[in-house]
């Protein structure tokens, strides 16, 4: 039963990191919220039970002690984890010559290593409990866009993604990359426009995948907006 397992998530103050912890939390799970924005996931954790069934641990996933501390800070609050979304990131204007470098290495270090120490942190644990890992990546890590860093940082999350897939298998581990295409989240400062994915709707695929049976892996979840061409 869902509802004797544990579900955390980077990135979850808004979003689609928010809106899966909404549905995890509505489907049983307890829920272990990381984000660096403390009263975003203050307020979250309130709505979804408080202490009993939600807890909010502040956390700059590009920090290796701060990971090791939410990884252990889950499994004192609620005694295991079960499944892992490495959800955190975020991106840059498209073009080379555009934005700062610091912001290019920031981006960097949320998008690829922040998974990377969040997979580093949990991956003795999900293996113990033959748990579930799902790494945020994006159309965008599937076909190179102009100008864009921050396609480059999905591609090397898709690649990361199978790489983790490989290195649990047969271990009863199971782990998937969520793809979407454009949604309507905090992700786009103007807004993602008419005919985008809504952050729900992605929840929706990542609860679809790790409600299947110990014998399915769903490996790759490519969500576009109906609307969209690329």
């Amino acid at each position: 039963m869902a509802s004797d397992k544990v579900f955390l998530i980077t990135g979850a103050s808004t979003g689609i990191g928010a809106q899966t912890a909404r549905q995890a939390s509505a489907a049983g799970y307890r829920v272990v919220l990381a984000a660096r924005s403390t009263d975003k996931l203050e307020a979250l954790a309130d709505e979804l039970g408080g202490p009993e069934r939600a807890i909010a641990v502040p956390c700059d996933v590009t920090e290796w002690d701060q990971v090791e501390a939410l990884a252990a800070r889950a499994k004192e609050a609620f005694g295991q984890i079960d499944v892992v979304f490495a959800n955190a990131g975020f991106g840059a204007a498209r073009g080379f010559r555009k934005e700062s470098p610091e912001q290019w290495k920031s981006m960097i270090l949320t998008n690829v290593y922040g998974a990377a120490l969040t997979i580093r942190a949990t991956i003795d644990e999900i293996e113990r409990t033959k748990g579930h890992f799902l790494l945020t990546g994006s159309v965008a890590g599937r076909r190179a866009l102009p100008g864009s860093l921050y396609s480059s940082t999905k591609w090397a999350v898709t690649g990361m993604g199978e790489s983790l897939r490989q290195e649990l298998s047969g271990t009863g581990a199971r782990v998937t990359l969520i793809e979407p295409g454009m949604v309507d989240t905090p992700f786009f400062d103007n807004g993602a426009g008419d005919g985008a994915l809504l952050a729900e709707d992605i929840a929706g695929a990542v609860l679809y995948a790790v409600s299947q049976p110990a014998r399915v892996d769903v490996n790759e979840m490519l969500i576009r907006p109906t609307a969209q061409e690329l």
